[in-house]
């Protein structure tokens, strides 16, 4: 059952500790003759522990925005701090840095290898990392153990279901204890039922203390969160927090 939920302007955040700051962040692409403002003075500021929900539809700039965060793409103008680096204007060795060691990515297609079992598909971004084989044996087993899948680490990908599947890549995310958690459309792949798995799973990552942002189109899903912004051509159209945290129950 899905309860009421109830919102209230974000106003002040003082007291929390800033992990994300983004300044008047412009994005544009050059499409034939035709300039098209992905972002337009977009400002934000995301604090540690934040359960975040980036809402709109397409073409609204929410993908470009996570590409941003994810330091997958850099803006046009203006400026981004990470944990209080400016990365706006970093080259890609740097920003391939921050992507492996800071930011965690769980993927609608969960994006595994298929030729690699369950343990190998967690234990990829460790290999970047300079982890010994031991090593990364280790904390890729500790990772799917906090996801439920202790008993699936010698399971390639076409073993698993859905659920399994979308656990796995949210245990590779978690494999580097990343700053933040970038997921987008995490449940856009499965049931109602496995969502619902998936959303609990995520609530259990917030509270061990990571930062989640989370992008998708489905309102039920957004809920779920504990802050959402919506955006419409390329702006922040809201920002509200959610006063009542939408329970789902199975």
């Amino acid at each position: 059952m899905l309860q009421e939920t109830n919102f209230i302007f974000v106003t002040d955040r003082s007291y929390m500790n800033e992990i994300i700051e983004i300044n008047k962040l412009k994005k544009t692409f050059k499409v034939g003759s035709e300039t098209i403002n992905a972002l337009n003075d977009v400002s934000l500021k995301v604090y540690k522990n934040e359960y975040l929900s980036l809402m709109g539809a397409s073409g609204s700039g929410k993908s470009t925005l996570m590409n941003i965060l994810g330091c997958l793409d850099s803006p046009t103008c203006g400026s981004y701090f990470l944990n209080g680096i400016d990365v706006s204007k970093l080259p890609d060795n740097s920003l391939a840095e921050i992507r492996n060691n800071k930011i965690g990515f769980i993927f609608q297609t969960f994006n595994l290898l298929p030729r690699l079992n369950s343990i190998e598909n967690v234990a990829l971004p460790l290999i970047y990392a300079g982890f010994s084989f031991k090593e990364r044996m280790l904390k890729a087993s500790e990772a799917l153990f906090k996801v439920g899948l202790s008993d699936r680490i010698s399971h390639k990908p076409n073993q698993l279901s859905g659920g399994q599947r979308q656990r796995v890549a949210i245990a590779r995310a978690l494999v580097n204890n990343p700053s933040i958690i970038l997921a987008d459309e995490p449940t856009g792949n499965l049931d109602s039922i496995t969502s619902i798995e998936i959303l609990k799973l995520f609530d259990s990552i917030h509270k061990m203390g990571n930062t989640i942002i989370l992008v998708t189109h489905e309102e039920d899903v957004a809920n779920h969160s504990h802050r959402i912004l919506k955006l419409k051509d390329g702006k922040i159209i809201s920002d509200l927090k959610n006063k009542k945290i939408l329970k789902v129950k199975l």
